[in-house]
């Protein structure tokens, strides 16, 4: 363990200071039916979303999260701790919110949505500098320009296109974590209604979920960005 945390306090401090956030990289756990949670983390003192978890945790707050915690079924069940209800499959429920036409429009955003792929008990979710654990997602929070870096990382082995999956709704549960989870590559996302109503986010702020293998490779090449690139780029 304490290896995995010498190691999670370099990667947050890189990602941190090196692309310039103003808030913490969060460290993503789901825990499976059959896992222990991680040890030393607790429970908040009252219900609330996985967005309103991640957006604390990106300011310094750490939460053990089964699903009593949770206080918006929507985005525990694209985390899969819960089924999807037939309100929310048939459209009922987010049509109502006045974004969608119609509930049969509202229905093919959640038909299309992913979910993250094992049914999960909870979740932890924490400072990545704090996590004891190896998660499953490392989110950011930030401005364009510094989650724009991530788009750099992700093509500089290989090249290529980044292609991002978003909606209206389910930025922090589906953009940041299922999405990233399903596909094993970066999702950003530019916010949604919910993350917007609920949590701290600011208009000039999206959100990014990097898969937790990748991350490795991230910091080894930020390192190479920071007096490069980096150096050349215009980051006011």
């Amino acid at each position: 363990m304490c290896g995995t945390l010498d190691q999670n306090i370099h990667y947050a401090q890189a990602i941190k200071d090196i692309i310039g956030l103003r808030y913490e990289p969060v460290a993503i756990k789901l825990v499976k039916t059959d896992e222990e949670y991680p040890e030393g983390y607790k429970e908040p003192v009252v219900q609330q979303s996985h967005c309103q978890a991640l957006f604390r945790a990106k300011n310094g707050m750490a939460f053990k999260m089964p699903l009593d915690c949770h206080n918006c079924m929507v985005g525990a069940s694209a985390l899969n701790l819960v089924d999807t209800s037939d309100k929310v499959a048939s459209g009922e429920f987010h049509v109502g919110i006045g974004i969608h036409d119609s509930e049969v429009a509202a229905s093919k955003m959640i038909q299309e949505r992913m979910i993250v792929p094992f049914r999960s008990q909870g979740e932890v979710v924490c400072p990545l500098k704090e996590a004891d654990f190896v998660p499953d997602i490392v989110a950011i929070v930030d401005i364009p320009e510094r989650v724009y870096w991530v788009v750099a990382l992700a093509t500089a082995e290989e090249g290529g296109r980044m292609e991002f999956s978003t909606s209206p709704f389910q930025c922090a549960c589906e953009d940041v974590v299922a999405v990233p989870m399903c596909t094993g590559k970066p999702n950003i996302s530019l916010g949604c209604f919910g993350c917007r109503r609920r949590t701290d986010m600011r208009p000039d702020e999206v959100a990014a979920g990097i898969p937790y293998a990748m991350i490795p490779s991230f910091v080894e090449h930020l390192g190479k960005y920071k007096d490069g690139v980096m150096a050349k780029a215009k980051r006011d």
